[in-house]
């Protein structure tokens, strides 16, 4: 199993979770936020630390955010490690719980 980023992390990017993740599985895009899954190791750390509660465990991904397993792993492999938390994106409270924002994603 291995924990997601899904859909309320777009265009918010907060960072608190990376800070408390002993393997550094965290991948920084853009607007975005994804976990390596092969790097994760389940610890469950992440997943309370993030306020846009966009963390989820695999099992637990609601069906209509199951591309974003996919997601996690295909731009794992491209962006860059972030083991260090930042400010969130400027206007993230604005956009914390819109919906349907994988639109927005910035590769």
């Amino acid at each position: 199993m291995t924990y997601v980023v899904a859909d309320n992390c777009i265009k918010c990017k907060y960072t608190d979770c990376v800070e408390v993740c002993p393997v550094d599985c965290f991948h920084e895009g853009p607007n975005f936020l994804v976990i390596d899954p092969e790097e994760c190791i389940d610890c469950a750390l992440c997943e309370p630390e993030c306020p846009a509660e966009a963390i989820f465990l695999d099992d637990d991904l609601p069906a209509d955010m199951q591309e974003y397993l996919e997601l996690n792993a295909e731009l794992s492999r491209s962006w860059p490690v972030i083991s260090e938390q930042k400010d969130p994106l400027p206007d993230a409270e604005k956009w914390d719980g819109v919906p349907d924002k994988l639109q927005y994603l910035e590769r």
